[in-house]
């Protein structure tokens, strides 16, 4: 958040995580011969209380936010930061961390004066395990297989995976924090108590009990970042219909530019695409008896795959939209080979600083099909969680204030330190009063030494220098946030989803793929559906309905 970027690479892998489904291992020997499933279950398990929810009592921001989930904007820099954590929150020991990362390795503590600076400030030594994204999953399978007596105090679980038998590790290896953070016992931790309810409630419960504390994000999820210039000069208007949107696309396509990017294991951005139609990609529904229905077997998700083809047999898709890793069509995009690239809405941020950038970011309002107003994909408002490793009272306290430190919300001086380092050594001012690094904060910094995979405060709306863009994008979010569709299944549990949840994913989206690729008749995917129901499908849909039940 600075006038001038990061690495931009580093911002945009940061920032757009999330759009896009990952895949997960067929399976993790980690416990797999252990009993105790139902153990993870909510069902006839007595709920522990969410933690009491207490606002931070910091900067007002400019444009308010809503309880239907539009974030607080703030077109400027708050120029008087606030305190939100009153003591040192260590003691001089040591504990041991391991997050995963988007940014390149950081340097050693040794010569890193951002690490050396978090250190002083929290009163801790911090030994970090940092895991690159593409090797997340199997150090993820070697520390869940591992002794428990070597793991690290701290663990971030990313929410880009499904890990098997991911609950039951966290129950048995991971402390219960239930007595430390349900309910009023919260209050011991300010910065916790200011994550917001729908942060836990999407984390989710093990076993009617509290074992993380939820990484918050935004309701807005998968979002078509248009190039506003491009789509405006093709005819794109307010209150568009899919046949408005087709016209548009074929308008904004021609020599070798595409209106529309996408990126490999995106089912050619099928997030945007769903939501417009009516329904959550692969996600799922509650019926008025409680029952969950899968999007894969609601007639609009085949409508939109039927759309999706006639956009591509329209030519309106770079011919690479099968192949390409989501950076490389992101660079398309801010060259203005493709008009548009589907990506996680937190990834505003890194469109907007781009330097050389000849065109003005927008995510897209949508469509509506047939007759019916369109919505837009509701996210998972817990982009993770941290767990901590079981231990005595006094040490779980201790990583409790570390972490309660680290969750600093955005105006206050603890964040500003966390996410930019010290002013002077790692940024300057710039004109509006932001934090604006320097070279050495270009490369040391929280995206190389991610420790807002550990905790953070809740996310607001702020680019630094930009308060048109703040303006846009929060009204962009009360038009559309009313018309979030959400994923029923968030926070929920479903032993079947955690051991083959993955598997089936991928038969529905490599189907759905090689339908709109034209490689696949639309026919297909009535048994496409069959076989995954039959496989797994209707026992999550009767899981999660069971969980759904305890948890209302």
């Amino acid at each position: 958040m600075s006038g001038t970027p990061l690495s931009r690479r580093a911002l945009m892998r940061t920032a757009a995580v999330g759009s896009l489904a990952l895949a997960a291992p067929a399976a993790l020997t980690a416990c797999s011969t252990e009993s105790g499933d139902d153990g993870v279950s909510n069902a006839g398990k007595k709920l522990a209380p969410w933690p009491t929810f207490k606002a931070f009592a910091g900067p007002k921001p400019d444009l308010a936010p809503t309880a239907e989930g539009v974030q607080p904007g703030y077109i400027s820099y708050p120029a008087d930061l606030a305190t939100s954590v009153s003591r040192t929150p260590g003691d001089g020991s040591t504990i041991k961390v391991m997050t995963i990362s988007f940014g390149v390795p950081p340097k050693g503590r040794g010569e890193n004066r951002f690490w050396q600076a978090v250190e002083k400030a929290l009163g801790v030594k911090i030994e970090y395990t940092i895991i690159s994204q593409p090797d997340y999953q199997k150090k993820m399978a070697t520390v869940m297989a591992g002794d428990p007596g070597e793991l690290p105090d701290i663990i971030n679980v990313f929410s880009g995976f499904v890990l098997p038998r991911e609950a039951q590790f966290v129950q048995r290896r991971a402390e219960d924090l239930t007595p430390f953070l349900s309910g009023d016992a919260v209050a011991d931790y300010p910065n916790l108590a200011n994550i917001p309810t729908h942060a836990w409630r999407d984390m989710g419960r093990i076993g009617g009990r509290i074992y993380g504390i939820p990484l918050e994000r935004p309701l807005p999820g998968s979002t078509l970042w248009l190039n506003q210039e491009s789509f405006g000069a093709a005819g794109m208007s307010e209150g568009w219909t899919d046949q408005d949107f087709a016209a548009v696309a074929k308008k904004g396509t021609g020599g070798k530019k595409y209106a529309l990017g996408a990126a490999e294991g995106s089912v050619f951005g099928d997030g945007f695409h769903s939501a417009a139609h009516g329904v959550h990609a692969r996600g799922w529904s509650v019926g008025k008896d409680g029952t969950f229905v899968p999007s894969a077997a609601d007639e609009r998700y085949k409508q939109m795959l039927d759309f999706q083809l006639r956009l591509r047999k329209a030519g309106s898709y770079h011919p690479d939209a099968t192949s390409s890793a989501q950076p490389e069509m992101i660079d398309l995009y801010y060259n203005g080979t493709v008009g548009s690239i589907q990506d996680g809405f937190g990834g505003y941020l890194p469109k907007f600083l781009e330097k050389g950038r000849e065109f003005t970011p927008a995510p897209a309002l949508p469509y509506s099909a047939g007759g019916e107003p369109g919505g837009i994909v509701g996210a998972r408002r817990s982009f993770g969680y941290t767990i901590v490793k079981k231990a005595k009272k006094e040490r779980i306290q201790l990583l409790l204030r570390v972490l309660d430190y680290l969750a600093a919300p955005f105006g206050s001086k603890e964040w500003e330190l966390v996410h930019y380092g010290l002013e002077g050594t790692h940024f300057t001012r710039a004109k509006d009063g932001s934090p604006e690094p320097n070279d050495l904060g270009q490369v040391e910094n929280n995206t190389n030494l991610p420790l807002k995979y550990l905790a953070e405060g809740p996310q607001v709306l702020f680019v630094p220098g930009m308060p048109d863009a703040v303006k846009a994008l929060h009204a962009w979010q009360v038009k559309t946030v009313p018309h979030a569709i959400r994923n029923a299944s968030y926070g929920l549990q479903s032993r079947t989803f955690t051991s083959q949840g993955t598997t089936l994913e991928t038969l529905l989206k490599d189907t759905a793929t090689g339908i709109i690729a034209g490689r696949t008749p639309l026919s297909e995917w009535d048994a496409a559906v069959k076989t995954w129901r039959q496989r797994g499908g209707d026992r999550m849909a009767e899981e999660f309905a069971e969980d759904y039940a305890a948890n209302t």
